[in-house]
């Protein structure tokens, strides 16, 4: 059922795809319930399209008591009624590859919702045919869990069961039981669920928390990890669970033969792509380079090195590239800068700086030319900064376990801006959303913004356009030349069969001068910066670029 629209099949589509993450929940609400849903999505999928995307990722819409937000799933093979039905889903996948778009969906397979029924007949004994579908241990003799493995959401990762009287592993909210993927049958019934998918025509996925699959059999504590180590890349500063080093409870070596069953799965189909969520703070990349490696794994896999609170400077840039094509020469990376688990990057990073459309734009021609795939986090194009979120508004369990030094995830998740002047900007025609329209998003609201030539999203289009028409930009080696010890420049080129594209960007507030590497380089028209030319040097303004093209 996976439509190819008669054209000639890519199998590698995927290289260079620049993806849109679309969050359902607050994307477009269709039926005036105050969330959004698969026919919202349907309906913007124009919008999507003409921003020059090439494929969409839709967080969660499975069936889910929804304590997480749809990453608690309690049916995996159907759509949550908040979000629609099966036919809308279907009707929706039509219409994106009408207008050429891909569309992956994000499984979460790592655990599920203690409303599931598997997890349901599993925990009702010992002795029952799914009895060992979860991770189940005895309690130690004083009664405590049975080792010092902690929750990403706060606690400990064991929760005491009464009917059972053990405990079941959790690496997120209670109600989020772990999967036992050391059986088999396990690891079946979720190939099974990835073949229900591909069957109805989506062209890929987004695994989350791919790392996390596996936990050791032995139960073995999780060593101290020392203070100079830690780091707030995945997890934020204020939570113990930085304190450990994860080597047990989850990034196993069992999960490579588990990949791979997937991806044998996955090529029973025409041209479908995974990337999968490494969530490490120490083995990241390291991760990332197992799981891409071989051909027979994953096509992608993100790291957090651009979804981490460290501000985008030359030299974290090249580190990060660097360290990636290090760790996985065989590997193919995908970048973002924001997506629903973190502030959106123009808060995160840009405290303090005066000119945040400037910023905004700079930041969006880096991550349009880097070495790579990459996703584009809704509203991100508008360039909206994180909301703030009253306390009593709050929905995220993250933020309400944390507050105040962590407001959780909800400042990123609120309803998108379509217009200006229409009630809850376009998002909805209910009283009352799932969160408040950040007041502060309305005028940057897409009927603003759409054919304004300076506005950021224009400016996003006009990237999108130059990346697709540029192979070397998708596709391309890359080339650092400079990389300031002041944090200001960052040259590259990007090359592909002797085409060569040249980018220089000043990542500071104030300008500054540029000399070009050696060669005869031709200005590219459009970009929407202006630079000062002689010869080989270039001025540029605070939070510049210039881009310039030698050979073909």
């Amino acid at each position: 059922m996976n439509d190819t629209n008669n054209k000639a099949i890519d199998k590698d589509w995927w290289r260079g795809a620049v993806i849109y993450q679309v969050y359902p929940r607050s994307f477009q609400d269709s039926n005036g319930d105050g969330v959004g849903d698969i026919r919202g999505i349907a309906e913007r999928l124009d919008y999507i399209a003409g921003l020059g995307a090439d494929a969409v990722w839709i967080s969660p819409f499975f069936t889910s008591p929804m304590k997480d937000f749809g990453y608690d799933v309690s049916n995996y093979k159907d759509i949550d009624p908040m979000f629609g039905t099966l036919a809308d889903f279907d009707a929706m996948i039509a219409k994106a590859h009408d207008l050429g778009l891909k569309i992956m969906i994000d499984l979460v397979l790592s655990h599920t919702s203690d409303q599931h029924p598997w997890f349901m007949e599993s925990r009702a004994n010992r002795d029952n045919p799914r009895a060992d579908w979860y991770v189940w241990a005895d309690a130690k003799p004083d009664g405590s869990p049975p080792n010092n493995w902690l929750s990403i959401f706060g606690g400990s990762a064991w929760q005491w069961d009464s009917r059972r009287l053990q405990y079941y592993m959790h690496n997120f909210l209670v109600s989020q039981p772990d999967l036992n993927f050391h059986n088999s049958e396990v690891q079946d019934a979720l190939l099974d669920v990835a073949r229900f998918w591909l069957d109805r025509g989506v062209d890929g996925f987004r695994l989350d928390t791919i790392n996390f699959y596996f936990h050791d059999q032995q139960l073995r504590d999780n060593p101290a990890l020392a203070p100079e180590r830690r780091n707030d890349q995945t997890a934020p500063a204020v939570n113990p669970y930085n304190y450990q080093e994860h080597l047990y409870d989850k990034s196993r070596p069992e999960n490579l033969e588990f990949l791979k069953r997937l991806r044998a799965v996955m090529e029973e189909y025409p041209a479908v792509a995974a990337v999968g969520e490494v969530g490490d703070s120490q083995r990241g990349l390291e991760i990332v380079g197992e799981y891409t490696s071989g051909g027979d794994k994953m096509q992608m896999c993100y790291a957090f090195e651009f979804l981490a609170p460290q501000p985008v400077t030359p030299k974290h840039v090249v580190n990060s590239i660097n360290a990636f094509d290090a760790a996985a020469p065989e590997g193919w990376a995908c970048w973002a800068f924001s997506n629903h688990d973190v502030v959106r990057h123009l808060s995160r990073w840009g405290a303090g700086i005066a000119d945040k459309e400037a910023y905004a734009k700079m930041l969006a021609s880096l991550l349009m030319t880097l070495k790579g795939s990459i996703c584009l986090y809704e509203g991100e194009e508008l360039g909206l900064t994180e909301a703030d979120i009253a306390f009593e508004d709050l929905q995220d369990p993250y933020g309400i376990e944390f507050w105040p030094e962590f407001k959780g995830r909800d400042g990123c998740r609120t309803p998108m801006v379509w217009q200006a002047g229409a009630v809850n900007a376009g998002f909805s025609t209910a009283e009352k959303t799932w969160l408040p329209v950040s007041p502060d998003h309305v005028m940057k609201a897409v009927d603003v913004q759409q054919g304004e030539d300076g506005s950021v999203f224009e400016h996003y289009r006009r990237f999108l356009a130059l990346r697709k028409g540029l192979p070397a930009l998708g596709r391309g080696g890359i080339v650092f030349h400079r990389a300031d010890d002041d944090d200001a420049l960052l040259i590259f080129t990007r090359d592909l069969e002797g085409d060569s594209v040249l980018c220089v960007f000043n990542i500071s507030a104030a300008p500054v001068t540029a000399h070009l590497p050696d060669g005869a380089w031709d200005g590219l028209e459009g970009t929407g910066f202006s630079c000062e030319a002689e010869g080989n040097t270039i001025k540029l303004p605070a939070w510049g670029a210039y881009f310039a093209r030698k050979g073909a």
